[in-house]
């Protein structure tokens, strides 16, 4: 795996990550930190990092690749975080400005994080980005949109093919095109 001056791996990340794809920009940082996990298989972890971008990849990460890419995108200037134990599945996280993912916090297979429009949408309406949280033991099931600026409380679960544009309560279980409250979810910190 050829090294890059702004990635850092800790020695004990697992040695499948040569088999990922890296695209770091000039000033870019990337740091995956210990006991990271992800599968053998050659170019479904993608990280592509912006000038000056920052990811930041905490103890005992899981991107989990079996059903589907794991595609981290930083633009430059932006930061992600992935606390520790974060479990992300065949899912695409897309950060502009900052998404950050708690302590466990899973995100299921097809999912999609955006904190930006993605582009402008027309001549009068530039692109607007706002900070995305996904808070700990947080669970956001399969093929889920989650938009920008929208906060996820700790212990909440996003039901499958849900469209997160508003935040999620902690404890709260929220599902539908847009995702709303329909019931509560107690300590989720002993789910495995």
């Amino acid at each position: 795996m050829a090294r890059h001056p702004g990635l850092a791996i800790d020695p004990t990340a697992s040695s499948n990550l040569a088999l990922a794809e890296f695209q770091l920009a000039p000033g870019a940082r990337l740091t995956i930190g210990p006991r990271f996990v992800t599968e053998r298989r050659r170019h479904a972890l993608r990280f592509f990092l912006g000038p000056g971008a920052q990811v930041e990849i905490g103890p005992d990460v899981w991107l989990r690749t079996d059903l589907g890419p794991v595609i981290l995108a930083c633009f430059a200037g932006a930061r992600m975080v992935l606390g520790p134990e974060a479990f992300v599945n065949g899912a695409h996280l897309s950060a502009k400005r900052e998404l950050v993912l708690g302590r466990r916090a899973w995100v299921g297979p097809g999912s999609r994080v955006f904190d930006s429009d993605q582009h402008d949408f027309d001549a009068e309406r530039p692109e607007a980005a706002a900070p995305v949280r996904i808070g700990d033991h947080v669970w956001v099931a399969s093929d889920c949109t989650v938009l920008k600026g929208v906060t996820i409380g700790e212990h909440a679960v996003v039901g499958a093919r849900s469209l997160v544009t508003r935040d999620v309560p902690p404890h709260t279980l929220a599902f539908g095109a847009p995702a709303t409250p329909r019931g509560t979810v107690g300590d989720r910190s002993r789910v495995r």
